[in-house]
């Protein structure tokens, strides 16, 4: 049985761009941008067209009913909140490499170097004492909230939407208050699952734009997954010494993981790189995709896993593709619990050509669906056969299918016209259209 939800909407995917074009004047540009904006936001027909992730977070906004004449009146986090957030972030270890990389750039220009996290609350803010000042009056101070949806087009909050560095300059600002400002945000990615743990800015007085500030922004959150990669690095190889012996004493398959599900070492069985663990591990019986039933071990830092063979009473039950949230998502319930993962907008696509297919595609109606090209075959082949090391048997083949005792549910956005926004594909196409 497939239930569609219609709820919030989909995050398009972008490359990033400076906000002023090569040569330009900055004076001249943004006089330009401040007549761009009110043409469009007026419904007219601008001088020029805003920047393709401009012009798209500004419908978005539209059409949610943000006004940009208004400021939203949203309370910063107290500073117990505003602690336990940056303890949960993950982010405190990177500030001393954020700050010796960028604050003398923000305070040589005149600028404020922000950290937030990803839900787009401002953690931490320096910078000099009078565009702190100005910062303070336009409610941009710690604990604030910079997501799209609270205070329009900015590039803390759009640069998370988009997932990709992003520089937003004067008028491009969807709120009218916020257009004489400038900045430059990139997010922070964890190295191993890719996800989004917060986004490091430069943001001042819009005076102070520089074309180079968000290739700078852009090294420096490079260099800051770097660092995070380094970090997981050395996990592993603590985990992996300490399963070492652990692993010599058991019979049977087993693998130990970290807590992100990489794998730092097996026996008896052909590990994958990473596993999909439940959303909430706990020691005890659980389904891990790949792998099957489990019984699950804790371990410093990380788990063991003793695969148990199948299990009728224990398989999968329930799928949902959550398309309207901020990242594409699979979800999948059965008595052991659920886990939930991150997918690429390639698997969202087809995740969502087989859901909507119950009796299965062939690799030939995948390409058509996804490529508009029934021959590209060889590519769907293989983006499937990476999926299903995500959903292990929940995922069927020839055809390609869901379980079809697997009950699942689509979430979409509202209106659908905004699904999947970086999706090229026939079928999102299609259902866009409606």
């Amino acid at each position: 049985m497939v239930v569609v939800q219609v709820t919030r909407e989909e995050l398009p995917m972008t490359a990033a761009q400076s906000a002023l074009p090569s040569g330009a004047d900055p004076r001249v540009h943004t006089r330009l941008l401040a007549r761009v904006r009110a043409a469009a936001l007026a419904g007219g027909t601008p001088p020029a067209p805003p920047r393709p992730v401009i012009g798209a977070s500004w419908r978005r906004l539209r059409g949610s009913g943000l006004d940009p004449s208004r400021t939203p009146d949203v309370a910063p986090l107290t500073g117990p909140e505003l602690e336990r957030r940056r303890a949960e972030s993950g982010l405190a270890p990177l500030l001393p490499l954020l700050r010796e990389r960028l604050l003398p750039v923000a305070l040589d220009a005149g600028q404020v170097l922000v950290v937030g996290d990803a839900g787009c609350r401002v953690l931490w803010r320096e910078g000099g004492a009078g565009v702190c000042r100005r910062a303070d009056r336009l409610g941009f101070v710690e604990g604030s909230a910079w997501d799209e949806d609270v205070v329009g087009t900015n590039a803390i909050g759009t640069s998370v939407v988009v997932r990709a560095p992003l520089q937003v300059h004067a008028a491009e600002h969807y709120a009218e208050g916020h257009q004489p400002w400038t900045c430059a945000a990139a997010p922070l990615r964890d190295p191993v699952t890719g996800r989004v743990l917060g986004v490091v800015d430069l943001s001042g007085p819009a005076s102070t734009v520089h074309r180079s500030t968000i290739a700078l922004v852009d090294a420096v959150a490079a260099l800051a997954g770097q660092e995070l990669s380094r970090a997981h690095v050395r996990h592993v190889e603590r985990l992996r010494a300490l399963a070492a012996p652990l692993l010599a004493r058991l019979s049977g398959p087993a693998l130990v993981v970290g807590v992100d599900g990489c794998t730092a070492a097996a026996t008896g069985l052909a590990a994958p790189d990473r596993v999909v663990l439940p959303e909430h591990v706990h020691p005890g019986p659980a389904w891990v995709p790949a792998l099957g039933r489990c019984t699950v071990e804790p371990l410093p830092g990380g788990w063991l896993l003793r695969p148990r063979g199948p299990a009728d009473d224990d398989r999968p039950t329930g799928l949902v593709l959550d398309l309207a949230g901020p990242r594409p998502r699979v979800q999948v319930t059965g008595p052991s619990g659920s886990w939930t993962a991150a997918l690429s907008l390639r698997h969202a696509e087809i995740l969502l050509a087989l859901t909507g297919q119950p009796a299965g595609r062939s690799a030939a109606a995948l390409a058509a669906d996804l490529f508009g090209d029934p021959r590209r075959t060889v590519t769907v082949r293989a983006e499937v056969s990476r999926l299903r090391r995500t959903l292990g048997s929940v995922l069927l083949t020839q055809p390609y299918r869901v379980d079809e005792d697997v009950d699942v549910q689509v979430r979409l956005p509202t209106p659908v016209a905004r699904l999947l926004p970086a999706s090229t594909a026939p079928l999102v196409e299609r259902l866009r259209r409606g």
